[in-house]
């Protein structure tokens, strides 16, 4: 096999791969792609932004950078719940904007062939469809693909920008 059939070997093998973080939200497991993941934090303190939406918990001081949080539970509409040792902050990039959502416990990082992925029926699970890039379907479990670029629309994404400017003035 010549140098350049491997290489376009393995970028076809990639392409059909999707690399993901994947976590939990009520009884749900979700997923994002792993790219746009930056990092993975504990629960810290978080200082809540007066007049902020209620989805938004807070904003933490990451390394001298302001980052807004939200919920993921109330953003799907869910109860709210203590947070537990297991409870994580996960940072991601949407859109030019670093941004963090709370998950009540993150699983692991998969790969599944693209293949598998099905759009999303409408009542796939307890949350809003238009959050949802498609279903993962594994031996024994359903694996929910969250489209980050829907999840937080350009309001949330404005909202969320305002609650930093407040909290870094």
């Amino acid at each position: 096999m010549t140098t350049q059939t491997a290489e376009t070997t393995t970028a076809r093998a990639a392409g059909d791969q999707l690399q993901l973080v994947t976590f939990q939200v009520g009884g749900e497991e979700y997923a994002v792609d792993i790219l746009a993941v930056q990092e993975i934090n504990r629960m810290m303190n978080l200082t809540r932004v007066p007049q902020s939406p209620p989805e938004v918990e807070g904003v933490i001081n990451l390394r001298g950078k302001i980052i807004p949080v939200i919920d993921l539970r109330r953003r799907f509409g869910f109860e709210g719940k203590d947070k537990s040792t297991e409870s994580r902050i996960v940072v991601v990039e949407v859109r030019g904007k670093v941004v963090g959502f709370i998950v009540d416990r993150v699983h692991e990082v998969l790969r599944i062939e693209r293949a598998i992925v099905e759009p999303a029926p409408e009542m796939v699970c307890s949350i809003d469809s238009d959050f949802i890039e498609g279903v993962g379907k594994l031996e024994d479990r359903l694996l929910i693909l969250l489209d980050l670029g829907r999840l937080f629309n350009d309001k949330l994404l404005g909202d969320l920008h305002t609650a930093g400017s407040r909290a870094a003035a």
